[in-house]
């Protein structure tokens, strides 16, 4: 008898996550909704796509502060990837709702 534990191979470790459950996808076959379903950020959870945002000091420094509110007044303990998800989830939720009046869309006419 060997000493050596049992370990999940590669194949387990590294393996896809979309199609999960939390992912906001209705599984095939599933009744359509009446109305549009809200999109959602998605939560804690290994991403297989990866960009790079650079923010100024005081995007950050708001963005930290965000983080902070968020779990000091509404005991919610989630790091700055969750609240930027979150965010672009409901810009674009918005502006698929909305079009041409979308904060979105107005935001990026006044620069």
């Amino acid at each position: 008898m060997t000493r050596r534990p049992s370990l999940p191979g590669a194949s387990e470790l590294f393996r896809l996550t979309t199609g999960a459950a939390d992912d906001g996808v209705p599984p095939a076959g599933a009744p359509a909704a009446e109305a549009p379903a809200q999109r959602r950020g998605t939560g804690r959870q290994k991403h297989s796509t990866k960009i790079t945002v650079y923010v100024s000091d005081e995007e950050l420094l708001a963005l930290e502060h965000a983080r902070l509110a968020l779990r000091g007044e509404h005991g919610l303990a989630v790091d700055r990837g969750r609240v930027v998800r979150e965010a672009i989830a409901i810009v674009l939720d918005d502006l698929e709702g909305h079009g041409d009046d979308s904060l979105l869309v107005r935001r990026l006419r006044e620069r």
